[in-house]
This record gives structure tokens, C-alpha cells and sequence, in this order.
């Protein structure tokens, strides 16, 4: 898939979520890259790239204090080879970048990745 037609599916994921969702992401940067970074290997605990397809760089708005103020943007990565390399279909595909982003988002918004698999989000 071209990389313009793959950022569309990320816009797309974006643009679907309820008014109020959107109204929290003044300070998030959603990107998209084609591999994760060595650094958010480390991070994430992964050793495989193909295993990582998106990333939350941040704090997320429940640890936030009244200190948090004047930092950059917390920044969400989107991974276009792994998640191409997983899919077999444009319905797979956008269906799986729609999940990434969602997940990525849960993060943002303090929600954990054993938090997401207690109520089934994966």
C-alpha cells in the first residue's frame, strides 16, 4: 500500500471517534512510521520490529499534574510495515490500524494494556 493510502486509514480511525475523544488529542501528534525505533524497541520490551504496531510516547491525561504544562506533544506512533506485513486484505488492514489507534489512544487516555484485556479489548 502506498504510504499516503495507509496515513488516509489513520485519518479515517481518527476522524470516526465521538466528538468528545477528539476534544482531548489538542496535545497529541499521531504519525505514522514505517518501523519502530530501536529506543521504543527498548521500551516496549520487544526484540522483533514486526512485533510492534503502534506506540504511545507520553503522559497519559490520568497522571497528569498541574505542573504539566509547555512540553511537547505527546506523539502516538502508527507502524505501516508491521501492521501491512500482518494483514492480508484492505479489510484487515483497515481494520487493524483502526484497532492500533484505538489502543493507542486507550493509553492516552490511562488506560493500561492489562486494563484492556480485562474487559476484552483484545
Amino acid at each position: 500500500m502506498e504510504p499516503e493510502s495507509f496515513e488516509d486509514l489513520v485519518a479515517n480511525a481518527l476522524e470516526r471517534l465521538p466528538a468528545y475523544f477528539q476534544d482531548k488529542l489538542d496535545n497529541v501528534e499521531v504519525v505514522v512510521e514505517d518501523w519502530p525505533d530501536r529506543h521504543t524497541m527498548r521500551l516496549a520490551h520487544i526484540r522483533s520490529p514486526y512485533e510492534l504496531l503502534g506506540f504511545y510516547h507520553g503522559v497519559p491525561l490520568t497522571e497528569r499534574t498541574s505542573y504539566y504544562g509547555l512540553v511537547a506533544p505527546d506523539k502516538i506512533s502508527i507502524y505501516r510495515r508491521p501492521i501491512e506485513a500482518q494483514c492480508r486484505s484492505i479489510e484487515e488492514l483497515r481494520a487493524t490500524v483502526t484497532r492500533v489507534v484505538l489502543h493507542e489512544l486507550a493509553h492516552h487516555f490511562g488506560i493500561s494494556d492489562d486494563r484492556l484485556h480485562e474487559i476484552g479489548a483484545y
